[in-house]
């Protein structure tokens, strides 16, 4: 038996991750998905790393919640003839840090970097905080870019395999998923008994698609989010409100269980 989780940005904005996609969606003066992209890294790198320096640490110092840890609890209290998968759009490690064990991270993840050398391409993780002694006390959203000294690229976070640049190893806009991940979501997505889709915008595709697919099937879809309405009427369960509060609920949690 599979279950398949979609779990995306809000479920982690109780526990004080920004929603970037929503309510203005800046750093300092710039549009945050403005800097979530492969051009902008490449005309500004020193940039692009303050804002993930910023990130990154708002992620390794904020705490899973609620909704984080009845996801955990309830992949392990299931059968062993069982499966729960969840498929996040989050960047910020916390399902793992509840405890989740089947987490597949279609957009990457804060806590790795990958070499910009073609022929190389390590990936590899690094929670260090700095992640270099150049970004050491920058990133601060209140400051403005002419505040502070330039950072010479030669300082970023490097390579520890060849000694080239690295970048976070996020999946930014006008890039592709990687296809062997997008290959097991599809599967999982073909095989479910039950999706929950939890805090989600459902506006970006291809994980937009992924809930509307496991209806088509006839299985039962569960959404979490703020919304009053739900996002889609095929979806048979609809629980407004924060996902702190409704998610575990909905699991047959109460606080003194997690």
């Amino acid at each position: 038996m599979y279950r398949s989780s979609d779990i995306r940005a809000g479920i982690s904005a109780e526990s004080g991750i920004p929603v970037f996609r929503g309510a203005g969606g800046l750093w300092r003066t710039h549009k945050a998905l403005d800097l979530a992209t492969p051009q902008a890294f490449r005309k500004n790198p020193a940039l692009i790393w303050e804002f993930y320096h910023y990130r990154r640490n708002v992620a390794f110092n904020a705490q899973p919640n609620k909704a984080h840890f009845a996801l955990a609890k309830f992949e392990e209290e299931l059968p062993g003839d069982c499966q729960f998968h969840i498929v996040t759009q989050n960047i910020d490690g916390l399902h793992q840090r509840a405890g989740s064990k089947n987490v597949i991270e279609l957009h990457g993840a804060l806590s790795k970097i990958r070499c910009t050398n073609s022929k190389c391409k390590n990936i590899e993780v690094n929670t260090d905080s700095p992640i270099c002694e150049a970004l050491k006390d920058r990133g601060d959203p209140a400051c403005t870019d002419k505040d502070l000294p330039e950072i010479n690229v030669n300082d970023l976070p490097k390579c520890s395999k060849c000694g080239k640049l690295a970048r976070p190893h996020i999946v930014w806009f006008g890039e592709h998923l990687d296809a062997n991940i997008l290959q097991r979501t599809r599967e999982l997505i073909e095989t479910c008994d039950i999706c929950l889709i939890i805090g989600t915008s459902s506006v970006v595709y291809p994980a937009a698609m992924f809930a509307p697919l496991v209806a088509d099937r006839g299985r039962p879809v569960a959404e979490f989010n703020l919304n009053e309405e739900p996002a889609n009427e095929e979806f048979q369960f609809h629980f407004p409100g924060p996902c702190g509060t409704t998610l575990p609920k909905a699991l047959g949690y109460d606080d003194s269980s997690l």
